[in-house]
């Protein structure tokens, strides 16, 4: 067989390889008879919310087992007609199997995009926090380079985003801000952004020019829709209420309609001064909190039924996870998936859907696949 085919057989094959492990085949299949012997009793609907559900994860099922097992046969018979074609000296018949495994491996990333958002909130809009970290105007102003990085990425994707808080350095940047980012799949693509992010540059605050290396940190955490119930006493947070900061005008606040509240058996605190109605803010504030707790929740799930994993990783907060380098040379680099790139003015302008994507790899295929294999 020729080096084309030959070379997209293999990308093929390791494409369907990864959907295996992330599907487990073997598992979904017994999951599949279960629910079909399910389905068939009489009394399932009984319960119509407990049949709606498993009838969802029945077709969800069977659609993704279908899938796979239909790229399979289209990328035998493909092959079958590359060889027939050589062995006929066809040379149509041969460029009509290249062009089938063209179309197969298309299908086959697009199916590996598709993996990478199966979480139980994936879909979901997202909020993404950003705080600066220890030194003062440094680490303000790189919190500030993110705050608005993520809003460029936001854009590029035609998500909606909000700025929901935004708190000013003392003399540049912000101590810290929040973004609502409103799309299909937007927690899906952000979730791996959470952590600590460090940047080396020439500091353009340092009358010496000297290289100074500043850290901010990012939280993100899904929207909380109607389907997902949480449940917090308010006997156990405190709400502050502030005056609105911005940067002058006449369109600052005048009142405390700025609202802070603090959980605090887990200590988590957000805040909303999006609007100038306090009622407004207060709402918005106990929506991001619902929200920030679900995280959690998902979060410790997640650590449980991966402890191997976890203890091998470093992914979450407190954890140092990219660092951009400005100066001495140009580099971006994230430290899980081991993905790089060379052009950092790209990046903070928002260019981060590979960046999600290999640590999204790495999350759920559990290698050091790069975003090559995943697009």
């Amino acid at each position: 067989m020729r080096a084309e085919p030959l070379a997209l057989k293999a990308d093929i094959e390791q494409s369907i390889g990864l959907l295996r492990r992330h599907l487990d085949v073997d598992a979904s299949q017994r999951r599949l008879a279960e629910l079909n012997v399910r389905a068939e009793d009489p009394a399932l609907w009984n319960d119509p919310e407990a049949a709606q559900k498993l009838m969802r994860e029945r077709t969800q099922l069977e659609e993704q087992v279908g899938a796979l097992s239909s790229l399979e046969r289209e990328l035998e018979d493909a092959l079958t007609l590359v060889e027939l074609g050589e062995a006929e000296g066809d040379a149509a018949t041969e460029k009509e199997g290249v062009e089938a495994l063209k179309s197969i491996l298309k299908q086959a990333r697009a199916r590996q995009t598709e993996a990478l958002f199966s979480g139980e909130a994936d879909a979901n809009d997202t909020y993404i926090e950003v705080h600066s970290g220890a030194g003062g105007t440094e680490s303000q102003d790189w919190a500030r380079m993110l705050f608005r990085m993520y809003a460029r990425w936001g854009d590029r994707h035609k998500f909606h985003v909000e700025v929901i808080e935004e708190t000013p350095g003392e003399e540049a940047g912000i101590k810290s801000g929040t973004l609502l980012v409103k799309g299909h799949n937007a927690h899906g693509w952000a979730k791996t952004e959470s952590g600590v992010h460090r940047l080396v540059r020439i500091s353009p605050f340092d009358s010496n020019a000297r290289r100074h290396t500043s850290f901010a940190s990012v939280w993100v955490y899904p929207v909380v829709d109607d389907r997902i119930e949480v449940n917090v006493n308010e006997s156990d947070c405190r709400i502050d209420t502030y005056r609105s900061s911005g940067a002058g005008g006449q369109h600052v606040n005048t009142t405390d309609s700025a609202i802070r509240i603090t959980h605090i058996p887990t200590g988590i605190v957000v805040a909303c001064q999006a609007e100038r109605s306090q009622h407004k803010n207060r709402a918005t504030a106990w929506n991001m909190l619902r929200a920030r707790l679900y995280e959690r929740e998902l979060e410790m799930r997640e650590a449980e039924a991966n402890k191997v994993a976890a203890s091998k990783t470093e992914i979450g907060w407190g954890h140092q996870i990219r660092s951009y380098v400005l100066q001495p040379y140009q580099l971006v680099k994230d430290l899980r998936s081991g993905f790089t790139s060379g052009t950092p003015s790209d990046v903070l302008d928002g260019e981060l859907d590979d960046f999600m994507q290999a640590s999204l790899a790495q999350r759920i295929y559990g290698g050091p696949e790069t975003v090559e294999d995943v697009e």
